[in-house]
């Protein structure tokens, strides 16, 4: 079930929405029932904060913000917990011209016993805990109350969420008693940290679904590290989905923050752009040519492109950018590839091995291995000493797939032209 929190007006953005959306797409996790949306709820939020105030366990507050300010800054001076003191829960007037929220009447005595499945048992005594606000100035709801309401309305029978909302879990547990509400079950498991050992964070890199998707990342990857990240099961590492459903169990939940790890990320990475079929990462691939102005319609087949290359691609970013030579020319030579291998010495190589190639009737990589390799015979060579020049000058740089596979993905007309390339750049070397 799939429920859109979004009555922080200002946070919850159609970016934000969207960006949950586009995410679990992504990632291929699908809901059964919603979206489900807070602010279309406001009715309902409405009817239950009547009743708690009809029932009086709950209040208008007339404090002002200068108030409460100055109440916390007292209670931290004398090193109190900073919490509301009270002071409108017996007011008995109700002026209509003055702003008010709506608090909840949170029982003074007692105890909240939380069975968490992560953390185990927590108890908090209710002295420790203020009377929240349920409904702003505006009459806005707010979070504790909304989906208090959503679970109690919804059947909601775990809540498994980040330890930062521990504190909010008594709270909630306290509404739900007020309305006689079923209480779900609760685990908060610890927050993912960065390399720092810090709370992760933007300075750490990437910390949204969609910047991972855009760096490259295939989705499989992803889900495998982070259920990786705080979860075990024996020594294993790599899990499919089905296998992450049936052998999920929540005992087994670290209790520990585990540190985000981008090079483990990358090499489940890599494991999964080798390991998953070559139509699959076609299809993930395509995207990032595009943002690169490549049409992969417009030149080699894309599959084989994939196999050429999927042995030699951290991620799909690096893939599609070591690509581009099979599908249009490249601005200039790497400078360290071109001042090894494009040099006088290889100018004989370059211009038989063009004149054999561009006679090949069929241009497999078959007919253009044997014609490297019958050229490098020919003229008493290592093969190395054509195949290597000849690389430079079909992409640029001195690592490509086989060169053979590298040609034929290029195609003919582009391999004689950058040759004519390279030979050029040489005769300007031998000009000085």
């Amino acid at each position: 079930m799939l429920r859109i929190e979004d009555t922080d007006l200002e946070r919850s953005t159609a970016e934000s929405v969207n960006a949950i959306l586009e995410g679990m797409a992504w990632l291929g996790l699908d809901y059964d029932e919603g979206p489900f949306y807070q602010t279309k709820r406001f009715d309902r939020y409405k009817e239950v904060i009547d009743q708690l105030l009809n029932e009086g366990k709950a209040y208008r507050c007339y404090c002002s913000r200068e108030r409460i300010d100055a109440l916390r800054e007292e209670q931290m001076a004398n090193k109190i917990k900073p919490r509301y003191d009270g002071r409108c829960r017996s007011r008995t007037d109700q002026p209509d011209n003055e702003p008010y929220v709506i608090r909840f009447q949170n029982p003074d005595s007692g105890v909240v016993i939380v069975e968490d499945l992560v953390k185990g048992k927590i108890v908090i005594n209710n002295n420790e805990l203020d009377d929240l606000i349920l409904a702003r100035t505006d009459g806005t709801p707010t979070y504790n109350l909304t989906v208090v309401v959503d679970d109690a309305d919804m059947g909601i029978t775990h809540v498994i969420r980040g330890d930062d909302h521990v504190n909010n879990t008594p709270r909630q547990i306290n509404i739900l008693k007020a309305l006689d509400a079923d209480l779900p079950k609760y685990g908060h498991v610890p927050m993912i940290l960065g390399s720092d050992g810090s709370r992760l964070s933007k300075r750490h890199g990437a910390v949204s679904v969609i910047q991972y998707r855009d760096d490259g990342f295939l989705p499989e990857a992803l889900l495998n590290y982070l259920v990786r990240l705080g979860w075990s099961h024996g020594d294993q590492e790599i899990f499919s989905l089905d296998e992450m459903t049936q052998l999920f169990d929540i005992d087994q939940v670290n209790t520990a923050a585990s540190s985000f790890d981008n090079e483990k990320l990358s090499w489940l990475n890599q494991h999964y752009i080798k390991a998953r079929s070559t139509d699959h990462i076609a299809r993930l691939l395509s995207p990032h040519l595009g943002r690169l102005d490549i049409d992969p319609a417009q030149g080699p087949d894309l599959m084989k492109v994939v196999e050429a290359q999927k042995e030699r691609a951290k991620n799909l970013v690096e893939m599609a950018e070591i690509s581009q030579c099979f599908y249009r020319d490249y601005d200039d030579f790497d400078p360290n590839s071109a001042k090894k291998n494009l040099r006088p010495v290889a100018r004989d190589p370059l211009e038989r091995i063009k004149a054999v190639l561009a006679g090949l009737e069929n241009w497999t990589a078959e007919n253009i291995h044997q014609a490297i390799d019958e050229t490098a015979e020919a003229m008493e060579l290592n093969m190395g000493k054509i195949a290597q020049p000849l690389r430079v000058a079909v992409t640029g740089r001195a690592a490509s797939p086989a060169i053979d596979i590298t040609l034929e993905l290029a195609g003919r007309e582009a391999t004689l032209r950058r040759i004519d390339k390279a030979l050029e750049f040489i005769t300007k070397r031998e000009q000085g």
